[in-house]
């Protein structure tokens, strides 16, 4: 029997067009022979519309945008009602979350599907958070004994509050060229480098625009390294590629327009050094207690030493991607590893089933 398999895309967030992207991706490499495709889309203003099983893989985002067709439902519909396929009212076998920024992959839609019990991929309501909530996830991994670059973060009410103390908090903690970023954001959106005071300034008010919290990092010399992590309770590791982006960082536009960028797999690392990150990248992974996939992103300085610098919970799966490419080069190819995924889910909600919720 073929897999039932919701897809979740869109999204209330500034990424709604890069979660667009991955659906479409996901969708061209799936088996229609094994699975049974049903599109649910979240506009940007946070509607959610089911369309019908599709027929036929979409060949364009503008396909994928169902505000003129399909069914719009309520996501607090806590029943049947919101997943059902249109021949025998069942529920979808499993859910496959789409979907990049806030309202999506940081937990809450994630909570919505443990409340209606049902498998989904990727990482839970935790680990979306944590993963998605860059403060957070830093102490976390501070807990774990992982190695990071400095940072201080600011929430809008306390900068708006005495500005001048929050720059120079940055100047004295961090000095230049530091990064800011906001705290609950991915895609490099809403991300500068600042070399003076005059970006600092510029920098926290676009960061504010996206999140009430914002992060601020030192800049760290050295190169940029990533590697993908997937698996539940046993994690396993891809090769490790590198970022080479032409431009200062690799910002938006490199990562999903232009592809402005050099991705490097595998990166030119010795047996000691991926063995390093491996044990980092797995310790990360069950810092903010993962499951599924993440991809992990780190920075190697010119002195050897490998620093965290985030993971993913939900890493894109665009043509410019990294993840993917990384466990294709690991020998897994794109549509064996959404059924790696989808397996895996269904492999973690048979395990919490058997949790008991009474004595």
């Amino acid at each position: 029997m073929k897999t039932k398999l919701g897809l979740i895309y869109g999204g209330k967030s500034a990424e709604h067009k890069v979660s667009l992207q991955t659906a479409l991706a996901v969708i061209k490499a799936l088996d229609m022979n094994k699975f049974d495709i049903y599109p649910i889309y979240i506009t940007e203003e946070g509607a959610w519309i089911r369309g019908e099983k599709l027929s036929e893989p979409a060949q364009d985002v503008k396909e994928l945008e169902l505000n003129n067709s399909g069914d719009e439902v309520s996501p607090l519909s806590f029943n049947k009602e919101l997943f059902p396929t249109e021949q025998s009212g069942e529920q979808l076998d499993v859910i496959f979350p789409l979907l990049h920024g806030p309202n999506g992959e940081d937990g809450t839609v994630q909570g919505m599907l443990e409340l209606l019990n049902l498998p989904y991929v990727g990482n839970g309501v935790l680990a979306s958070a944590a993963g998605m909530d860059k403060v957070v996830m830093k102490h976390l991994f501070a807990q774990a004994g992982l190695a990071q670059a400095e940072f201080v973060a600011f929430i809008k009410n306390d900068w708006e509050k005495d500005s001048e103390a929050a720059y120079k908090e940055v100047e004295e903690k961090l000095g230049y060229p530091c990064f800011v970023k906001p705290a609950n954001l991915g895609s490099s959106v809403g991300i500068n480098k600042c070399n003076d005071r005059a970006g600092l300034i510029n920098a926290f008010k676009e960061a504010f625009e996206f999140d009430r919290k914002i992060i601020i990092e030192e800049a760290i010399i050295g190169r940029e390294i990533e590697i993908g992590v997937i698996g539940n309770d046993e994690p396993s590791c891809s090769v490790v590629g590198e970022i080479a982006p032409k431009k200062e960082f690799y910002d938006y536009k490199a990562k999903y327009e232009d592809g402005d960028t050099d991705l490097i797999i595998p990166a030119s690392i010795s047996e000691s050094e991926y063995e390093n990150i491996k044990e980092m990248a797995i310790r990360s992974f069950k810092a903010i207690d993962g499951s599924g996939l993440v991809r992990a992103d780190f920075f190697l300085t010119n002195d050897g030493e490998f620093l965290i610098n985030e993971v993913n919970t939900m890493p894109g799966f665009t043509p410019f991607s990294m993840f993917p490419l990384l466990w294709k080069h690991a020998g897994v190819e794109y549509p064996q590893l959404i059924e790696k995924l989808v397996q895996l889910a269904i492999e973690r909600h048979e395990i919490k089933q058997q949790i008991k919720h009474t004595f």
